[in-house]
């Protein structure tokens, strides 16, 4: 295929993408913008893979706006640091007043 119609055919299958998406046929979109990305020579993103963002359940007691942020995980091997004493750890000792 030459590149003028490779552009054509990508021009096709994004314009029946966006028409599949507004008639809400997502499955249709999907199939589409699989294709396209096989034409364009990326992989599509398969759930495994690192560039997937998953949603989890907010913490307790967040609602409202914002609470459907993505949770993110640590690093595997990370501790949570501990907590300052600061009854014994205090840095300036207190003067009069």
């Amino acid at each position: 295929m030459s590149s003028r119609s490779i552009h054509e055919k990508l021009a096709t299958l994004t314009r029946e993408m966006t028409e599949a998406a507004e008639a809400m046929d997502f499955e249709r979109a999907t199939a589409l913008r699989n294709e396209i990305a096989a034409i364009r020579g990326e992989g599509a993103l398969q759930p495994g893979d690192p560039d997937t963002v998953t949603v989890s359940q907010p913490p307790p007691g967040a609602m409202g706006l914002g609470t459907q942020v993505p949770v993110r995980q640590p690093p595997k091997g990370w501790v949570k640091p501990k907590k300052p004493d600061l009854m014994t750890n205090v840095s300036k000792p207190r003067g009069k007043r």
